[in-house]
């Protein structure tokens, strides 16, 4: 060591220590150097960390030399950082922003013990799900309201004092919110303000619909239509929330197009109109072709649709086969072109859109960990570090159930330096790691095994429990699927062979079953939902042909034998999922599934609206009474004016708008497209013209902008799917745990072993537990009484690197996406720096223009697309 320098240490040591009479002038001298804070008062000596090694230090006032010996060989030792008591408020508040994060939740209360109660108490499961069920049943009015669907009217008072109690219920949940958050920001938030005015709104239209109905007048229950806008403008449903901002953010670049597609399609429709118009063509039904400006126009426009081509261009090219060239001009560039830019404008923009908002997400979620490592965190020399005994008090107060081998195992994951300390960029990880699914496994024995021990390690036993788990045995069953639905599709109703083949089937599935109870167990076994599938499905088949046998039943009842039959071919879905080339298209399908629950939503709000439009413009207006009748008011569904129409003739009488049922069935049958005009002509055959804006506004949001935006959504999730099955994508979660040396497959056990010594990872659950799970069940698992948190006598937060060794914890790590705000961080998430918190984050349903300067500041856009 340099004198110089240590000259230059013990300097420091000495101005540390100059107000104590410890330090005294010897000969020798015995110390350890100490870097201190930059103060130089004695309490600042208490929190003082040595960094440089331990040494011994020979020091004679006479000699002009200074022998030095590291006495830890130039290893760091580290004190203990100081690890004072945590209030109970300061953890509660950490708790909370971990969860908030862990939950994409963004923390908005008063901070004390009482806001904090009342937040979680408004954040409660089951207060959440009461107000789901509240949405439904405050939906579900429309059916009892008049006109109601046939059977199910009630009184005008009674929907009106269930609506009532509806809207009180919503004004109490504000009232709940406006407890725990300021003033200022409760105010300031635009959700609540909407539910105050639809609250007004809806209460001054029941005050009018009841005094019109009580004078005897016609009525409207106009509010009837701001229903679904009450379930969107509360937190609960931020995902249909936020699709609903990035659709108005999308629309003001869509209209650009769609106004040069319009151009395009007024120029067409003119050209039309002149060169059809007023020639003698008629259409198959009568009606004069092309026979006015707006007809044209709408004809034209049904022809970008393609439910009506070629039946637009058959009176043109009877006519001449030179018509055909317009037709052709006009499709290429209609719609081959402008409809397929419409697309491309829609996935950029939303997408854009869309990424801003989960970036968003992203910096809230790593702020709300940020602040709750503010609270956790003490000084260790000079750097803030969060304490393994601070982390188990935080995991013990966010789940009181969290068991010591768990919160070890989540610590050793997030600890990667093993420092026995997290510093933030660490801590930063916490709330994807508990977003991973964690089970803890102690006795894995099946019941049979318990209580008849020798039975089932009898050597006929395990012979057929090793070949129920031997793949062949699956495959034959697979197999058996297939032939099964074969002879289901060559058999006919005058076949007298196929109930007896149907009995060898249902013999055959029902043994698979109970081997697989035997083998596996019952809560193993249910644990798949397949092997649910399959026993219900032949479970009720072999009841109900049994039945059958026994006392026979009429056509009606055998219809759902038959259906339970064609049922158990859907086991070759399983089959397919398991090829490889289909694994992608299979778990894209798995990952878009969660999300239909929010585009799902997002159509329902459309449904909803023009469902209600449409039953209070045109109720009544069209019936279904048969078409058999000769004559009276039952032909032409009730309607003379539907005489010679298309509707008519292809017998669209039950598509009409007499309740909300019937009003949603045609909802969808529009979204289809297929034969959509019918509908449209029919309903302004009864009506006037203007009727048709009505079906073409809505094809215009429901079909052409929200179902492109599905359309790239799911491009984006087969993109995200394929490149994550490449090994392109995995998470910061899946790589530290591959880090840690937990390998994918499970590991051969001595014949010995009296537990299952599987691999703490397991990337597929389905394939994990029949496979590599059913293994703990062959053998005798770790007992009851054993010590599954750590040996006894050992600090059961104590863990040595052999995790296999003393704990049960199993990570699940499954590639089925539970909710679409997961799926949508790991589509963008990626693109962030690990540790950047981005601005701060006020509320993150801001929607303002400063949420436009918010992203023009950070520059969000320059993401690549």
């Amino acid at each position: 060591m340099d004198i110089s320098s240590l000259k230059e240490n013990l300097q420091s040591v000495e101005i540390c220590l100059e107000d104590e009479e410890s330090f005294k002038q010897n000969d020798t001298l015995h110390s350890h150097s100490t870097v201190h804070n930059g103060s130089g008062s004695p309490e600042h000596l208490k929190n003082a960390v040595d960094l440089l090694p331990s040494i011994t230090i020979s020091f004679n006032s006479s000699a002009e030399n200074i022998d030095v010996s590291n006495e830890a060989e130039n290893s760091i030792s580290l004190d203990p950082p100081v690890d004072p008591p945590i209030s109970d408020l300061d953890l509660m508040l950490a708790a909370t922003y971990v969860e908030d994060a862990r939950c994409g939740r963004h923390s908005d209360f008063k901070i004390s013990e009482r806001h904090l109660k009342m937040y979680h108490l408004y954040q409660n499961k089951w207060g959440q799900l009461v107000l789901y069920a509240i949405f439904g049943i405050h939906l579900l009015l429309a059916l009892f309201e008049k006109p109601a669907v046939q059977g199910l009217e009630v009184s005008l008072w009674i929907t009106m004092a269930i609506e009532i109690a509806i809207l009180c219920l919503y004004l109490f949940r504000l009232a709940h919110i406006s407890i725990f958050t300021p003033l200022t920001r409760f105010w300031s938030d635009t959700k609540h303000i909407i539910i105050f005015v639809l609250v007004a709104l809806t209460i001054l239209d029941m005050i009018i619909y009841v005094g019109l109905v009580e004078s005897g007048s016609n009525a409207v229950r106009w509010s009837r239509v701001f229903r679904p806008l009450f379930a969107v403008n509360f937190p609960e449903m931020k995902q249909i929330r936020r699709s609903f901002r990035n659709l108005r953010r999308t629309f003001p670049d869509l209209i650009n197009v769609l106004g040069l597609f319009f151009f395009c399609l007024s120029i067409f429709s003119l050209m039309g109109y002149k060169l059809f118009g007023g020639r003698g063509m008629k259409w198959v039904d009568g009606r004069p072709y092309f026979d006015t400006y707006w007809d044209s126009l709408f004809d034209m426009y049904v022809l970008v649709t393609t439910a009506n081509n070629p039946d637009i261009m058959m009176p043109a090219y009877d006519a001449s086969p030179y018509y055909v060239i317009f037709f052709v001009l006009f499709l290429v560039i209609c719609f081959f072109l402008y409809m397929n830019i419409i697309l491309a404008v829609i996935y950029n923009n939303y997408r854009k859109y869309l990424k801003n908002e989960v970036k968003k997400t992203v910096y809230s979620k790593r702020q709300q960990l940020s602040k709750a490592f503010d609270i956790l965190a003490v000084n260790s020399s000079s750097r803030q570090i969060v304490t393994k005994e601070r982390f188990v008090q935080l995991m013990k107060k966010i789940d009181s159930e969290n068991k010591p081998a768990l919160i070890n195992v989540l610590w050793i994951i997030l600890d990667t330096d093993g420092s026995e300390c997290l510093d933030k960029g660490e801590f930063l990880k916490l709330a994807d790691l508990l977003n991973v699914e964690v089970i803890e496994v102690v006795d894995r024995r099946i019941l049979i095994q318990k209580i008849f021990p020798s039975l089932f390690f009898s050597k006929p036993s395990q012979y057929l429990c090793k070949v129920v788990k031997h793949r062949y045995f699956q495959i034959f069953f697979d197999v058996l699927t297939l032939v099964n639905a074969v002879v289901i599709g060559i058999s006919t109703n005058s076949s007298e062979w196929d109930d007896t083949a149907e009995w060898i089937f249902l013999g055959l599935f029902l043994i698979e079953i109970i081997l697989k109870l035997y083998v596996y167990g019952p809560k193993r076994f249910f644990l798949r939902l397949w092997n649910v599938f399959d026993f219900v499905v032949i479970g009720a088949a072999f009841i109900m042909a049994s039945v059958e046998a026994g006392i026979g039943l009429e056509n009606q009842s055998r219809l759902s034998l038959d259906v339970l039959l064609v049922l158990r071919v859907l086991r070759l879905v399983k089959i397919i999922g398991s090829v490889e080339r289909f694994k992608i298209i299979v778990h894209s399908i798995n990952k878009i599934i969660p999300s239909l629950l929010t585009y799902g939503g997002v159509v329902m709000v459309f449904y909803y609206i023009f469902a209600i439009i449409g039953v209070e413009a045109f109720q009544g207006l069209v019936k279904f009474s048969g078409y058999d009748a000769k004559e009276g008011d039952d032909l032409f569904c009730s309607n003379k004016k539907l005489n010679n129409t298309e509707f008519w003739h292809v017998q669209y009488c039950n598509n009409n708008f007499n309740n909300i049922i019937r009003a949603f069935i045609v909802m969808f049958e529009l979204t289809v497209v297929n034969q959509w005009h019918v509908i449209a002509y029919g309903f302004a055959s009864v009506t006037n013209s203007w009727a048709r804006l009505y079906f073409v506004v809505f094809h215009q949001i429901c079909v052409i902008v929200v179902l492109n935006i599905f359309t790239a959504f799911v491009l984006e999730v087969f993109i995200l799917e394929y490149s994550a099955n490449r090994g392109h994508f995995e998470s910061q979660v899946e790589k530290k745990i591959q880090d840690i040396g937990l390998s994918i497959r499970r590991r051969r056990r001595s014949c010995n072993s009296a537990e299952s010594q599987e691999d703490l990872v397991v990337t597929d659950s389905e394939n994990s537990e029949e496979d590599g799970g059913a293994s703990g069940s062959s053998t005798a698992a770790r007992t009851e009484g054993d010590n599954t948190d750590g040996e006894a006598g050992v600090d059961p937060y104590t863990f040595t690197s052999n995790i296999a060794d003393k704990t049960d914890v199993r990570f699940l790590i499954s590639k089925r996406v539970k909710n679409v705000e997961v799926l949508l961080q790991k589509m963008f998430e990626k693109e962030l720096d690990v540790e950047e918190l981005g601005p701060n984050i006020v509320n993150l349903d801001q929607d303002l223009e400063d949420e436009r300067s918010f992203y023009n500041n950070r520059n969000f856009s320059s993401w690549n697309l």
